[in-house]
């Protein structure tokens, strides 16, 4: 038997299966598929023409629009049924004809979305991709699988992310790039195929970086670009350098695992 609580609004025409648990306030619209798996947070908002299937969780106050396809099985040949979860977070706004996969055994088992994403018309999140918090998605991103993005990042229109890459916190993806390695917390990417062009100067700005911390990022990115040693060796030295966080967590971003290298200063 489903879940449903009393206060949330379901059209006639969709379809809640046995052990969908629907929260307080949800509304869901016409022609909507809910498997018996989902659960919905309080005042989760379903527009229309939605399906959500396997084990998937939808933090409160998110809002999926027409035709979106949630917590299909993965685009991954080793797939084999294996049961595991999407978990998204809460205040998401999931456009038109985005979709977003379960994950896999393989993979850690868990496709992750944070809160108050927006993810535009015909985005796609693959298996066991780990979002953070604030990410935008422009119209038709493509994230392969295993990537992790992190906090409050922007990636731009029709751009696709490379399996196993990461994007760090406050970095900012041209439009039309092909990322094919790691990219540097609150960098400037862009290109066919993506080179690193710098700071993501505007955002830092926004979100109110002092200027001292900007200052120190900019002669951390010079040293990054023109050192000596290795990539590994010339961040390791900013540590030393350096007593800004931001630097910091460059740092430590260059220093975590990596599976595709980096996008490095030209």
């Amino acid at each position: 038997m489903s879940l449903i609580d009393p206060s949330a609004k379901i059209h006639p025409s969709s379809v809640i299966e046995e052990g969908a648990v629907i929260g307080a306030g949800c509304d869901i619209g016409p022609f909507c598929m809910i498997g018996p798996k989902v659960r919905l947070g309080a005042g989760v908002v379903i527009k229309s023409h939605v399906v959500i299937e396997g084990m998937t969780e939808i933090g409160d106050e998110t809002t999926v629009f027409q035709f979106a396809s949630i917590g299909a099985i993965p685009q991954d040949l080793k797939f084999k049924g294996e049961e595991t979860r999407l978990v998204i977070g809460k205040r998401n706004r999931i456009r038109e004809y985005v979709t977003m996969n379960l994950g896999t055994e393989g993979g850690g088992g868990v496709t992750r979305v944070g809160d108050d994403g927006l993810f535009m018309a015909c985005a796609h999140v693959a298996h066991d991709v780990q979002i953070g918090d604030r990410v935008i998605l422009v119209n038709s991103v493509a994230v392969a699988g295993h990537c992790v993005i992190e906090d409050d990042v922007i990636v731009g229109g029709l751009s696709g992310i490379h399996q196993w890459v990461r994007i760090g916190q406050g970095a900012i993806i041209g439009a039309l790039s092909m990322v094919t390695a790691d990219v540097l917390p609150h960098a400037l990417v862009q290109g066919p195929r993506a080179e690193l062009d710098g700071l993501n100067l505007v955002g830092l700005k926004r979100k109110g970086v002092s200027r001292d911390d900007i200052n120190q990022l900019r002669a951390a990115f010079q040293m990054l670009k023109q050192g000596e040693g290795a990539f590994k060796d010339r961040a390791q030295r900013l540590s030393e350098d350096f007593d800004s966080d931001y630097v910091a967590r460059m740092v430590a971003f260059v220093m975590g695992d990596s599976d595709r290298g980096f996008l490095t200063p030209k």
